[in-house]
């Protein structure tokens, strides 16, 4: 299933098997056919894809395919396209069979289903139109996503601009300190079931933003069945730490009291650094390294806390940490919104073939 584009609706990658190694346990078909994907959520995403170039015309792929044959009246361009319709695939979701998580379409739902079917010369001429549309939204969205990327980029980038690597010098008045020096692990327990859990609101990982640390509660109330177990209490002076897979960097700076999965780690600062100050170093490209070297378990990691404090950063006074806080916080204002615009722009490009294939099957082109 990976194999195939999403986003493109292709093929995008393909493994030589020996035909003894395939001819049974996977779905065969041949040049020209249709796949598609019939499980959750492969179906709702559009893995769909027209099998081409295949060696010596035939392929085997997994049993998740539904394998869909044009007869002369079609073209398999207007099959793949008709399927590929979002409104197509939201009724195809209504038909699913199954238990959840594992839920698929049966054949039946694209046995019975009508189909428009033009003329081949004008199937051939729609097609023709919406190959190009496409390439273009694709090219489109390509390069729409690079620019997300490159934004997203920048954070780490002014990082390193501001703070000295090891191999540098120090500017005059800066040092080299222990980040156990500085702050503090401030594991206060709120136990299950207590009148604090029922009164503070929580905060889990899936709450905060990776990079960033904003955090999605705008205006955070306490759930019903947030939290069950046991948590951490935290207040507005603590800078908020995600230890579980440190490589998301998840850093905040909650503006409330509340309490948190003890995944995230309550710190406090001492009276030498200021709060804003202690999260931009630690979602430092560096400070992330630093956790991995030294995280525990390989397909869960989990930062090291103990590790993570011997880390050595470089310490400005107590007034040029404030300076350069308020530096980066408007730099960090200004790639917020233009991640925000790049979003918007991808969003905008994602949404057109939806569009483009309405106008196709409504006889608008």
């Amino acid at each position: 299933m990976d194999a195939v584009d999403a986003a493109a609706g292709a093929i995008s990658k393909r493994l030589l098997r020996p035909f003894g190694e395939v001819k049974k346990g996977y779905t065969y078909f041949a040049e020209g056919d249709v796949l598609f994907a019939k499980i959750t959520p492969c179906m709702q995403n559009g893995k769909h894809a027209i099998a081409c170039d295949l060696t010596d015309g035939i392929g085997f792929g997994t049993t998740e395919f539904h394998v869909l044959r044009p007869s002369e009246q079609v073209l398999a361009e207007w099959i793949h396209f008709f399927v590929r319709q979002p409104h197509f695939l939201l009724k195809a979701t209504e038909h699913f069979t199954g238990a959840v998580g594992q839920q698929r379409l049966p054949p039946e739902f694209l046995r019975d289903t009508p189909i428009p079917l033009p003329p081949l010369g004008e199937q051939r001429r729609i097609a023709g139109i919406l190959r190009e549309q496409m390439a273009a939204v694709e090219k489109a969205r390509a390069a729409a996503l690079a620019r997300l990327e490159a934004v997203k980029a920048l954070p780490a980038a002014f990082l390193r601009q501001v703070f000295p690597q090891p191999a540098q010098p120090l500017p005059s008045g800066w040092r080299w300190v222990r980040l156990g020096e500085v702050c503090i692990q401030d594991r206060t327990i709120v136990e299950a079931r207590s009148h604090d859990a029922a009164n503070l609101p929580y905060l889990g990982l899936e709450d905060v933003e990776p990079e960033t640390g904003r955090i999605f509660k705008i205006s955070p109330q306490p759930e019903e069945g947030d939290g069950i177990s046991t948590t951490f209490r935290f207040t507005s002076d603590h800078v908020l730490y995600g230890k579980l897979r440190p490589y998301l960097n998840k850093v905040a700076l909650p503006d409330f009291e509340g309490r948190c999965t003890t995944e995230m780690i309550p710190l406090r600062c001492g009276q030498q650094i200021c709060r804003e100050f202690l999260a931009l170093i630690l979602r430092r490209p560096e400070t992330v390294e630093h956790a991995m070297q030294g995280k525990t378990g390989s397909r869960m990691p989990r930062a090291d806390m103990d590790h993570l404090l011997q880390l050595e950063i470089p310490f400005p006074p107590l007034s040029e940490q404030r300076r350069i806080a308020g530096i980066l916080r408007e730099q960090m204002a200004a790639v917020e919104r233009a991640r925000a615009a790049a979003q918007a722009e991808l969003e905008a490009i994602q949404a057109l073939p939806a569009a483009l294939l309405r106008r196709a099957f409504s006889g608008e082109l």
